[in-house]
C-alpha cells in the first residue's frame, strides 16, 4: 500500500514537472488581463468597425438607421457581419505568445497584420487590436492589443483554426450581394434581350391598373393569346436574387470580357423611374466547372462554357460579379413561354367518394 502511494506521488511530481517545462517558455511573459482582453460581450453597443491592412486597403462598417453600411455606400453582407460579431463575443486568449516566437510574430504583424478598431454608438473607442496569422500549431490566432507589449494566441472555443479571414479588409467580402430585390408591385417593366436571339427576347410591361402586356417578335405571339397569369407570375421572380461574389479589381478582367461572348441583358424599370441594367456573359470552362456530359447539357449551353456560373456587369458598369444560373433560371425565360397555355389540371382521383363524418 505504501509503495502504491509512493508511486502515485512520483507520477504526480513528474506530471507537474513536464507541464511546467512545456508551459515555462510562454509563462515567462506575465498574463496581463488588460492586454489580453479581446472580447466584446455586448456587440449591440458597437456602432462602427474599421478594418485596415498595412497596405492601406480598408473597410468601414457602420450601424445606421437603415441597417449596417460599408464605406457609407453599400449595405453590409449579413453573413460576413454576423460572423465577425459572433467572433468578437467568443474570442478569448489562450496564452501569451512564447518568448522564442515573440519577435517573429511581431515582425509578421508589422508586415501583414490587420488593424481592427471598434467604436460604440457614440463614437467612443472600445478596443483596437492587431490580428496576425495562425499560431504555430494551427490552433488559435496571434493578436496584439494596441500599445500592448505582449501578443497572445486567441481562439473561439469549439473552433479549430485561425480567425484572420473573419477580419477581412476587402470591400468585396463585405458588400451585400443583392442584384435584384424588388416586389412585383413596384415594377414598371422588365426587358430580357438574348444576344443573337431576338425572337426569344421580350419585354413585360405592368400598367398602372396592374394589367400586363408582353412585347416580342416571337411567332408565338401571333398564334396564341398571352398567358397573363404567367406574365404576372414572372414579375414576382425579382426578389432575393443575389450574385455569388464581386470580381472588381481582379487581374485580367478586361481581357476576360473582351473574349467572353454575351449571353443576355436584363433591364428592370421601377414605377418611380429608377432602372437596374445587368449585362451577362458566358464563362469559359475552368477548374471549378462541374459541367455534365454534352448529351445532358441544356441546348442553350455550349460545351465550352460553364453550365453553372456566368459573369455579369451592373451598376452602370462599375461592378463585375459572378452569378449562378440556378439563381437566374426563372428570369431566363423565353418569349414563347408567355404564349403557352397552362397544362390542364389533373383529373380527380378515382376511388371512394363521400363526405367526412
Amino acid at each position: 500500500m505504501n509503495k502504491t502511494i509512493l508511486y502515485l506521488a512520483i507520477l504526480a511530481v513528474l506530471g507537474a514537472g513536464v507541464y511546467f517545462l512545456l508551459r515555462k517558455d510562454s509563462n515567462e511573459n506575465p498574463y496581463d488581463a488588460r492586454e489580453a482582453d479581446f472580447t466584446i460581450k455586448d456587440t449591440g453597443a458597437i456602432g462602427r468597425i474599421f478594418i485596415t491592412d498595412v497596405g492601406g486597403e480598408s473597410v468601414l462598417v457602420e450601424r445606421t438607421d437603415s441597417g449596417w453600411m460599408v464605406n457609407r455606400q453599400y449595405r453590409a453582407l449579413p453573413s460576413t457581419l454576423s460572423m465577425l460579431l459572433a467572433t468578437l463575443t467568443k474570442q478569448v486568449p489562450l496564452y501569451p505568445v512564447t518568448k522564442s516566437a515573440h519577435d517573429n510574430v511581431i515582425k509578421l504583424m508589422s508586415t501583414h497584420g490587420i488593424k481592427t478598431e471598434i467604436y460604440d454608438r457614440a463614437g467612443k473607442k472600445l478596443k483596437v487590436f492587431y490580428v496576425g496569422g495562425g499560431a504555430a500549431d494551427g490552433k488559435g490566432t496571434n493578436m496584439l492589443m494596441e500599445n500592448g507589449s505582449q501578443p497572445y494566441v486567441v481562439e473561439t472555443p469549439g473552433f479549430v483554426g485561425y480567425l484572420t479571414p473573419r477580419y477581412s479588409y476587402r470591400l468585396r467580402d463585405w458588400r451585400d450581394r443583392t442584384v435584384f430585390n424588388v416586389p412585383a408591385s413596384q415594377i414598371r417593366s422588365v426587358s430580357v434581350t438574348y444576344a443573337g436571339k431576338p425572337q426569344e427576347s421580350f419585354t413585360v410591361v405592368q400598367e398602372d391598373n396592374d394589367s400586363v402586356q408582353v412585347t416580342t417578335t416571337s411567332p408565338a405571339a401571333k398564334k396564341t393569346p398571352l398567358n397573363t397569369r404567367r406574365a404576372h407570375s414572372y414579375l414576382r421572380f425579382f426578389t432575393n436574387i443575389n450574385c455569388e461574389g464581386y470580381l472588381n479589381g481582379l487581374e485580367d478582367n478586361d481581357t476576360t470580357f473582351k473574349t467572353a461572348p454575351k449571353h443576355s441583358a436584363i433591364e428592370l424599370t421601377l414605377r418611380n423611374g429608377s432602372t437596374q441594367h445587368v449585362d451577362i456573359y458566358w464563362m469559359a470552362l475552368n477548374r471549378r466547372s462541374k459541367n455534365r456530359k454534352a448529351s445532358d447539357m441544356p441546348d442553350e449551353v455550349h460545351e465550352e462554357y460553364d453550365s453553372d456560373r456566368m459573369y455579369a456587369v451592373m451598376n452602370n458598369y462599375r461592378d463585375t460579379i459572378m452569378i449562378q444560373q440556378l439563381s437566374f433560371q426563372n428570369i431566363f425565360r423565353r418569349a414563347h413561354e408567355f404564349y403557352t397555355a397552362d397544362a390542364p389540371p389533373p383529373p380527380p382521383a378515382q376511388g371512394v367518394t363521400g363526405t367526412r363524418p
